[in-house]
C-alpha cells in the first residue's frame, strides 16, 4: 500500500510539473495542441512507468471510478487521493520554483483552471461544470473501457493519454481542462500561497474542478459498469 501511495505521489506531480509547466510558458508558443499533448505524453510515460505498481490513477476522478467499479477498497481510495493532492502540490511547488521571478508565472499563472475572466472563452459558471463533467466522463469512460480487458493491457497507456490529449483539445479554452481534482487544486493552491497572476481567484473557483470531475468519473464508471454486465439468461 505505501508502494502505491508513494507511486501515486509521484505520478501527479510528475502530471502537474510537466503539464502545468508547458501551460504557464505557454508564451513559448506551444499554444493549444502542446499543453494537450503534454499532459497526454506524461499519462503516457506515467503509466508504463509507475502503471504496474499503482494502475497510474494520478487522478481522484480515475480512482473514484475505480472505487464504484470495486476494483479497489476505501482504504486504498483514501490513500490514492491524500497522495494525489499531496503530490499536486509538491509537483505545483516545484513549478513555481522553477518559474520564480520569470514573466510566465505573471503572465500565465501557473497553468490553473478557470471560468468568466479566467477563461479564454469567458465561459459562465453553469457551462464550466458542464464541460468538466463531460470531459472527465469521456477520459474516464474510456479508461474503463481500456482497462476492463488483460488484452487491452500493452496499448492501455497509450489509450489513456491520447484520451487525455483529445479532452484537453476542446477543454483548454473553456476551462483549461481540469477533469482532475488533484491538479486543479495544486495548481490553485500553490498559486494563490505564493500570489501568482490570478492566483486567489483561481483557488475560489476550484470548488468547480473538483466537484465537477468527480462526478464525471463517477458517472463513467456506473454507465460503463452498466453496458459490461453480463446478460443474465432467462429462463426458458
Amino acid at each position: 500500500m505505501l508502494k502505491k501511495c508513494i507511486a501515486e505521489f509521484l505520478g501527479t506531480a510528475v502530471l502537474v510539473t510537466f503539464g502545468c509547466g508547458v501551460a504557464a510558458t505557454n508564451g513559448l508558443g506551444a499554444g493549444y495542441v502542446g499543453i494537450a499533448l503534454a499532459f497526454g505524453l506524461v499519462i503516457v510515460a506515467m503509466a508504463y512507468s509507475i502503471g504496474n505498481v499503482s494502475g497510474c490513477h494520478v487522478n481522484p476522478a480515475v480512482s473514484t471510478a475505480m472505487l464504484i467499479a470495486k476494483k479497489m477498497t476505501v482504504k486504498e481510495y483514501v490513500g490514492y487521493v491524500v497522495s494525489q493532492f499531496l503530490g499536486a502540490v509538491f509537483g505545483a511547488f516545484i513549478l513555481y520554483m522553477m518559474l520564480a521571478r520569470t514573466p510566465y508565472l505573471i503572465k500565465n499563472g501557473m497553468g490553473t483552471n478557470g471560468y468568466g475572466e479566467l477563461s479564454a472563452t469567458n465561459i459562465t459558471l453553469l457551462g464550466a461544470i458542464i464541460a468538466e463533467v463531460v470531459l472527465t466522463f469521456v477520459f474516464v469512460f474510456a479508461i474503463c473501457g481500456v482497462t476492463s480487458k488483460k488484452g487491452f493491457g500493452s496499448l492501455s497507456g497509450l489509450v489513456i493519454g491520447f484520451s487525455l490529449t483529445l479532452v484537453h483539445l476542446l477543454g483548454l479554452p473553456l476551462t483549461g481542462t481540469s477533469v482532475n481534482p488533484a491538479r486543479s487544486f495544486g495548481a490553485a493552491f500553490v498559486s494563490m500561497i505564493f500570489g501568482c497572476s490570478n492566483g486567489s481567484q483561481a483557488f475560489s473557483q476550484v470548488w468547480v474542478f473538483i466537484i465537477a470531475p468527480l462526478i464525471g468519473g463517477a458517472f463513467a464508471a456506473i454507465v460503463y459498469g452498466w453496458l459490461d454486465a453480463p446478460k443474465k439468461k432467462t429462463s426458458k
